[in-house]
């Protein structure tokens, strides 16, 4: 195909974006260790953090991606990152305070792999394929890392899978409650997909602006670190759960009204209109 979209006029090019989301990301989950040696939980929201770096940068990679003509292809490109990201994600937990760093290793080259059987086994033939699944591979792991952190406070295995429970006054270890344990794995896997699918879903049109697409990404990260924070209440303590809540909730407002202010410039017109009422009345 022909077709390609470089960069949105007078936007920042992708491998600036790039760099600053796997910066951002990396920084911002390797902030959650600061719990190990404090010995508290209340920088888990950090984590959280490091996963909107992570669905920003892969917006542009989808969008990169999709601008070679197979827009309908964003679901699939949202699900094969995150698909592959949790197998690179649970490799990495077991290589201690090293993680962060051996996850975009391993990603990486389960990326390359990815790529090149999309693009020469199957024959897509889309110059970027190998290149942005590759990205998408590190994205939709960091996205996992860094909710999975943000919930447990921690990037290490053992945390991921075990819990505590009370039996008779004394505090054991299940299994069952859990990240891993307790499937929060699941929700933390569709919360991440949908967030990096939906920004150029929304935004993309002859009227797409990178700037808009990029809020409504950061938007959308913070929502699902909303629904992780409220999860994470069952992992952490109480004032560091409500931290992680408040700093969530803070950046989607910010995010929000920026991406309203941004959609009413880019659009024709703004009517206020009103829902539509059913007539009344049987047929």
């Amino acid at each position: 195909m022909s077709v390609k979209v470089e960069v949105s006029e007078g936007g920042v090019p992708h491998d600036r974006i790039m760099a600053i989301g796997i910066v951002g990301s990396l920084v911002a989950i390797y902030l959650t260790y600061l719990n190990v040696l404090t010995g508290t939980q209340i920088f888990s929201f950090f984590g959280g953090i490091g996963a909107v770096f992570a669905i920003w940068w892969g917006t542009d990679s989808i969008k990169t991606l999709c601008s070679y003509g197979i827009g309908t292809g964003v679901p699939s490109a949202g699900m094969i990152s995150l698909g592959s990201g949790v197998i690179a994600m649970l490799l990495a937990t077991k290589l201690g305070v090293a993680a962060p760093i051996g996850l975009v290793i391993i990603a990486a080259v389960l990326g390359v792999i990815l790529g090149f059987l999309s693009d020469k086994v199957l024959n897509m033939n889309i110059p970027v394929m190998i290149r942005q699944l590759t990205e998408l591979t590190i994205v939709g792991a960091l996205i996992l890392l860094g909710f999975a952190s943000m919930a447990t406070g921690s990037f290490a295995f053992i945390d991921m899978i075990t819990g505590t429970t009370t039996f008779f006054g004394i505090e054991i270890a299940t299994y069952t409650y859990s990240l891993i344990g307790g499937s929060v794995i699941a929700v933390i896997f569709m919360l991440g997909g949908i967030a990096i699918q939906h920004p150029f879903n929304a935004c993309l049109g002859p009227n797409e602006s990178q700037d808009r697409t990029q809020m409504c990404a950061a938007e959308c990260g913070f929502l699902s670190m909303i629904a992780v924070a409220v999860m994470s209440f069952a992992f952490l303590s109480v004032s560091a759960a409500i931290l992680g809540l408040l700093v969530a909730f803070i950046g989607w407002i910010y995010t929000y009204n920026e991406y309203i202010k941004l959609s009413k410039r880019d659009a024709y017109d703004w009517l206020d209109a009103k829902p539509i009422r059913e007539p009344k009345g049987g047929a």
